[in-house]
């Protein structure tokens, strides 16, 4: 079809609309112009994908589900993140050489005079020192941290060495921090038992005091050693420690001060993560084992210490502690051996007290004293001594608690009172209660054997 005149000329208008629509948008535009279009386009695609309405945009997320094992890749993800991250934390850290020549600057920038043969510095010079030990070395050198080290010096300084001692203890700190974050699965900041039985087994190679240890005994090493940190910073039986929680007590000082090659024999001896202090614990667990099943029944474990624990209060120990079949296994056995040596601790009156609360009340009552008390007197009896009366004994403990409610004893009344070890001895063991009943003609003698 030929196109008329009025037709040719329409067309031409048309393209010369479109040319001058096509020269308009080649001009640039101003970037944030896009970016704030791209941000408007994005944000609405997002909205509506998501199905979320404007008035909800602000709210953060308050709860983030960990990956599950049905979800590997996001596992992975995680863990290679927390691996950056901590190899980035460990990177923050002062090395040996950081550290040589942080305390050759405090040496170089002493300020005298000398007080005996300890090294001080004044704040002026302290933050000479800062200003050249580097980025890293920033923040040990605040006011705050040269205020908690001032003491007595009429000159108002610090001494160089606790200085110095600080800033090595919290490179320690942080280095631990990281170490046992290494084995913390969950990524949470605790670790469960299997996590710390990790840890200390990778441990051992590196203490020269456990050298000597069979690897056949590393497992129940390790047992022995876990042990005391749950006892402990695990009263409630949760399962899981806090990492925070491990720093703050000392047990995990005691456990590397095994890396000590000339730790003494009597340091050893009072260390519970030494090898023989372990190979003590585990002597005597297979000593009471005369069936050698590898389990304790209750007339075994009668025969510990002394052997005067009454029939009563292990009958109790059954009841409340985790048995199998009735027989009581090693990290039971390490529980009720650290509660017995430990009982001044709130820890192990916690666990020595659910065995005296008979009935489950909270609280002992005079019926749950006379309860425990008889199994004493009739051991007395058998051993041919004249029974002490429950009356006075009972008037006797309520004087020593001197707890709130005078008709009864609580857990926090033993804590509080500073009594609550020798509550539990006189009620559970009849060699500590006729310690306790002698300890006037007892300790006569023992001033005269320190004389002599």
């Amino acid at each position: 079809m030929t196109k008329t005149p009025t037709h040719k000329r329409k067309s031409m208008e048309w393209c010369n609309i479109l040319k001058k629509y096509v020269e308009r948008n080649k001009k640039k535009r101003h970037p944030e112009e896009i970016k704030t279009e791209d941000f408007e386009i994005f944000n609405e695609y997002y909205q509506k994908w998501r199905g979320i309405d404007n008035e909800y945009k602000n709210i953060p997320s308050l709860y983030v589900k960990l990956p599950t094992e049905e979800e590997p890749l996001l596992l992975k993800l995680r863990e290679e993140s927390r691996a950056v991250f901590l190899q980035r934390r460990s990177r923050e850290l002062l090395d040996n050489d950081e550290l040589q020549r942080l305390w050759f600057l405090l040496d170089q920038h002493h300020t005298p005079p000398i007080v005996g043969e300890d090294q001080m510095i004044n704040y002026e010079d302290f933050q000479k020192v800062g200003s050249e030990a580097g980025a890293k070395c920033q923040q040990f050198f605040s006011a705050s941290v040269f205020c908690k080290l001032l003491q007595t010096d009429p000159y108002g300084r610090i001494s160089i060495m606790q200085f110095f001692n600080y800033v090595m203890r919290k490179v320690w700190l942080h280095q631990t921090r990281i170490g046992l974050s290494l084995y913390d699965v969950a990524g949470q900041g605790y670790l469960k038992e299997s996590d710390l039985e990790n840890y200390i087994l990778e441990l051992i190679p590196t203490l020269p005091q456990l050298n000597g240890l069979e690897r056949s005994f590393y497992s129940f090493y390790v047992c022995t050693a876990v042990r005391k940190f749950f006892f402990f910073l695990d009263p409630m039986r949760t399962g899981r420690i806090k990492i925070q929680d491990i720093l703050a007590c000392s047990f995990l000082d005691d456990l590397l001060e095994l890396r000590d090659e000339d730790l003494s024999k009597e340091m050893q001896e009072s260390n519970w993560f030494s090898a023989p202090s372990a190979l003590r614990v585990y002597g005597q667990y297979l000593n009471l084992d005369k069936d050698h099943n590898g389990m304790l029944s209750k007339e075994e474990l009668a025969r510990y210490g002394t052997g005067t624990l009454t029939d009563v209060f292990l009958d109790r120990v059954f009841q409340e502690c985790l048995t199998y079949e009735g027989e009581m296994d090693y990290k039971t056995y390490l529980d009720f051996v650290l509660a017995l040596e430990n009982k001044k601790e709130p820890q192990a009156l916690r666990y020595l007290f659910r065995i005296l609360d008979v009935q489950h009340k909270g609280y002992l009552n005079v019926f749950a004293l006379n309860y425990f008390f008889r199994a004493i007197q009739e051991q007395m009896k058998l051993h041919g001594q004249e029974p002490i009366s429950f009356q006075d004994v009972k008037d006797e403990i309520f004087d020593m608690v001197k707890p709130k409610d005078p008709l009864k004893l609580t857990l926090q009344d033993l804590i509080v009172s500073g009594k609550g070890d020798t509550v539990v001895s006189i009620l559970t063991d009849l060699n500590d209660f006729w310690t306790y009943e002698n300890r006037e003609y007892l300790v006569p003698d023992t001033a005269e054997e320190s004389e002599i």
